[in-house]
């Protein structure tokens, strides 16, 4: 461990520890903060990148129609990077690979630039960095999902057996559940394959302590939090984003350019320019400090209503929902979509149904059905893909 803070200390990294920040719902927020864009400017149908279809094609409403709030960082010169959006100030180097307890010492002992109130990021916050112009194939990185124009970002070492994708960035937000049945977990991105999941605290076969890379952050500690309010029509605006959201859910499963007709179809408080949201407005949404199976509710604020889909044995969950956003992945980039999970993010492991990823990860789903027998279990873990996910549309407080 000490060679390690050592490195980082040369690198010239740090942090002072701060209390964690859980991303909650809470009223009296004195600023709100904006959303960043995607990163995705191409246009894309069901299977690959299109021109821009203009007109009145469903497919002009996705993400790459929305690029108001594009990357705006600084990078000033001291191991430190603004984010001009967010408010937001990130090391612009990751961390080796540590436990917690190693990242809580680097927050203690060094510091970064000349400030000494580093952090380590809620998972609301550092998602915040993903960029889906990155894509991969498989366990294989084509292009990161992070500006390597401003941060660094290795992948997994494969000298030592990893794989590219195992260069997870750890945050400060603890799962409420057990992943796979039996593991407590705290969420990462991961920025080599451009998802969200719950990754376990101790090593599942050694017991010994995880260890993933930490990008540490300071300022706006009120990023990620909402402010909704129940507008009385059917809908909920979040004076923090200012985002407004259909209140109820599309009550049926769809694939990914059903969802789209459905949102542009929506007319609804008397608006009709309703939308796809993209994957960070999705998950603008989600509320980690929930566990399904204690609350048996979703990871939504209370003030939305949202319909049940269990498990195919019956068991409670909830459903999966379409974002705007393509993720470019496998052997045909363009064919997927990003999706979150409000319910548990559900496999068929060892004969039973467990949360494999926890609440409110990102995963990705093919947009069109293959055929009639979904949902499946893909993977090692056994996965449970639906392809057919629900839709909650937004539109803009104009």
């Amino acid at each position: 461990m000490y060679l390690k803070i050592l490195i980082f200390i040369l690198l010239g990294f740090s942090g002072c520890k701060k209390p964690d920040t859980n991303q909650v719902n809470v009223n009296g927020i004195p600023d709100g903060y904006k959303i960043r864009h995607t990163g995705v400017y191409n246009y894309y149908d069901t299977v690959s990148v299109i021109s821009n279809p203009g007109g009145q094609s469903v497919f002009l409403f996705q993400d790459a129609k929305y690029y108001d709030v594009a990357d705006n960082f600084t990078d000033n010169g001291d191991g430190t990077i603004e984010d001009n959006v967010t408010g937001l100030m990130w090391t612009k180097n990751l961390t080796p690979k540590l436990t917690l307890e190693e990242a809580k010492v680097f927050l203690n002992q060094i510091n970064a630039g000349k400030y000494n109130d580093w952090r380590i990021p809620g998972i609301k916050e550092l998602f915040s960095l993903i960029d889906y112009s990155g894509q991969v194939f498989g366990d294989k990185s084509i292009r990161l999902f992070i500006d390597t124009k401003y941060f660094d970002q290795p992948t997994g070492n494969t000298a030592i057996g990893e794989r590219e994708i195992d260069a997870q960035t750890w945050s400060s937000t603890e799962c409420q559940s057990l992943t796979m049945g039996k593991d407590k977990s705290r969420y990462g991105v991961n920025f080599i394959d451009g998802r969200i999941k719950a990754y376990p605290i101790t090593e599942p076969f050694s017991g010994k302590p995880n260890t993933m890379h930490f990008r540490f952050v300071r300022g706006n500690l009120y990023y990620g939090y909402n402010k909704f309010i129940d507008n009385g029509d059917g809908t909920i605006t979040d004076e923090a984003t200012g985002l407004t959201w259909q209140q109820e859910d599309s009550k049926a499963a769809l694939d990914w350019k059903s969802a789209l007709v459905y949102a542009d179809n929506l007319n609804l408080a008397s608006h009709n320019d309703w939308r796809l949201p993209t994957i960070k407005e999705l998950q603008s949404l989600a509320v980690y400090d929930n566990n399904v199976d204690k609350t048996e509710k979703a990871s939504f604020s209370e003030l939305f209503q949202t319909s049940k889909r269990n498990n195919p044995d019956g068991s409670l969950n909830f459903p999966y929902y379409w974002s705007s956003t393509t993720l470019l992945d496998g052997p045909q980039p363009g064919n997927q979509a990003a999706y979150i999970c409000f319910g548990k993010a559900s496999a068929f492991f060892n004969g039973q149904y467990v949360d494999a990823h926890g609440t409110g990860a990102v995963r990705s789903d093919l947009k069109y059905l293959q055929h009639a027998n979904y949902p499946i279990s893909l993977g090692p873990q056994g996965d449970l893909v639906y392809v057919r996910n629900y839709v909650r549309c937004v539109r803009n407080v104009k």
